[in-house]
């Protein structure tokens, strides 16, 4: 019984592993027809609120749905598990309407805030996606609470679908139709609100059949996660962490809304090339969101592992799994990185039709390293129930940014938001090394030779990604985007054949490393081969 329990929780997870890549992918590549209809200006209008709704939409699909699902799966009696469902929602419910009050009356003030009354309209826009997230929330954690990934799945995938098909409906009919790039902001952001519609109406017969029917069969006792104040305060405190650590990069976008463009007039640009040049400087967003995606899957894959070591108090598994899944995380990140690195002025071509901003965007992709570490820390320690190191490397990376970034675009332009980017997640990364137990610091230790094996594979990759480059680029000087693309699509393979050659071959892996990444086993019978 327990072994099949444990069969449909693994399926389970990996369902939802899945419908969430799909999510990302979706949302990382809409962004690129977006900018490539709507121009620079109209990319930097819709950039410049969308870490508003990312916030919201973390909270919704990933942060509070984890916390909740958490809180579910601690109880013992399916009354009770209602009856949580229920509190969290009452919680969600004043967290929501206060958020949506604060954005309606300040959008003003945000606006201004952020160098543009234009904008106005559009956070006001957005604000109404906040009234769902109690909905949301609740339905995707109560589902992962007692094990059923599929509605949470749906429900993503669902609302991916139908904001990006909203968003680029909007965006074909702007460039078509010539209309004002806010106009375009607002109706674009008006898909945020829509897809939030229709996700809410899949949980509906779950809010009307148990959320807001009579519980039946509740005792008097006290429920463990304890009275509305506890119960609130883990709300803040444990959900919180949760949700901030995967709003990390959205955050960071925020206080790049506020400061790269009001910067960039400081500096003596005109409000329309301001404006141009923070969209040139956005394009850096959906690369690094693909290339985090791509880093924390593989690692991920290790997580049920992770909590299994836990619960049976196995050191050595929980040590070994941890080391695992930071090999892997930092290894997938780094020939990401360095392969977009390496690619950037090709991939700016491809994707939004020139080579402007090539040099902030290769500062901004290492990001991808930094997060992709700081993601696995944060999993390694929420596993164990430790908030404490994160919350403070948080707040003093958020700290760095807010009081260096816009002196640094002043100074140095787009490429100085870039770099005061890398050195927050850098700063955040490092504190929570820092921070950690004393007992944990052993465990989570990489190892120099690990360093130096990914150096090497690293560099090697490197050198035979640049020599094809040049050499196809030699032969074929003259191509357009689509020939172009097909070029790099040929490099990225080879750079993927190399790295992973390079890795068997260093042994950067251990075979039960290999086994845990997807089509790992198939891809080391090949290469050994």
């Amino acid at each position: 019984m327990q072994n099949k329990k444990m069969k449909t929780v693994m399926q389970g997870a990996f369902i939802l592993t899945i419908a969430s890549l799909v999510a990302k992918v979706l949302s990382a590549i809409y962004r690129i027809p977006l900018q490539n209809l709507v121009g620079n200006t109209g990319f930097y209008v819709y950039q410049q609120i969308y870490p508003i709704y990312g916030i919201g939409i973390t909270f919704a699909l990933s942060g509070f749905p984890v916390f909740i699902s958490k809180l579910i799966a601690e109880q013992d009696s399916e009354a009770q598990k209602v009856k949580v469902a229920r509190q969290s929602f009452l919680i969600l419910g004043l967290i929501s309407l206060a958020l949506v009050v604060f954005l309606l009356i300040g959008a003003p003030e945000i606006a201004r805030g952020m160098g543009d009354s234009g904008l106005t309209p559009i956070i006001r826009c957005v604000s109404f996606m906040f009234v769902f997230m109690p909905f949301l929330a609740v339905g995707r954690g109560y589902y992962q609470g007692v094990f059923q990934m599929v509605p949470t799945a749906r429900s993503q995938i669902m609302e991916q679908v139908v904001r990006v098909a909203v968003i680029i409906g909007v965006a074909y009919t702007a460039a078509h139709q010539n209309w004002d790039v806010y106009k375009m902001g607002t109706w674009a952001m008006s898909g945020a609100v829509i897809a939030a519609v229709v996700s809410t109406l899949y949980f509906l017969r779950l809010f009307r059949v148990k959320i807001f029917a009579p519980i039946q069969g509740l005792s008097r006792q006290p429920l463990i996660s304890g009275s509305y104040g506890k119960l609130t305060k883990r709300f803040f405190v444990e959900g919180g962490t949760i949700c901030l650590f995967a709003a990390i990069i959205i955050l960071l976008q925020l206080i790049d809304s506020f400061s790269v463009k009001n910067g960039l007039v400081a500096q003596g640009l005109s409000n329309g090339a301001a404006k141009s040049l923070k969209g040139v400087y956005d394009r850096a967003q959906p690369l690094v969101q693909l290339g985090l995606v791509i880093a924390t899957s593989f690692s991920t894959t290790l997580l049920p592992s992770l909590t299994k070591a836990v619960q049976n108090r196995n050191q050595y598994d929980f040590k070994r799994t941890a080391q695992s899944m930071f090999h892997i995380c930092l290894a997938i990140s780094t020939a990401a990185t360095v392969g977009m690195v390496t690619l950037l002025p090709q991939i700016n071509q491809i994707l939004f039709g020139n080579t402007e901003g090539t040099m902030a965007i290769q500062i901004y992709v290492v990001a991808v390293i930094l997060a992709s570490l700081i993601a696995t820390y944060n999993s390694v320690l929420q596993s164990l129930n430790i908030f404490r190191p994160a919350i403070f490397a948080f707040t003093i990376g958020l700290v760095v940014k807010l009081a260096l970034n816009q002196t640094a675009v002043v100074k140095y332009g787009i490429d100085g938001a870039s770099w005061v980017t890398v050195l927050s997640l850098a700063v955040i990364l490092g504190c929570m090394q820092v921070r950690i137990p004393a007992y944990l610091k052993g465990k989570l230790h990489l190892g120099w030779q690990f360093f130096g094996k990914l150096t090497v594979a690293s560099l090697v990759m490197v050198v035979s990604v640049t020599l094809m480059r040049w050499g196809l680029l030699s032969l074929l000087p003259d191509l357009n985007r689509i020939g172009l693309s097909l070029v790099v699509i040929v490099i990225v393979l080879v750079g993927i054949l190399v790295f992973a050659t390079m890795s068997i071959e260093l042994r950067l892996f251990t075979i039960r490393e290999w086994l845990t990444i997807p089509y790992g086993k198939k891809l080391l019978k090949k290469l050994i081969k």
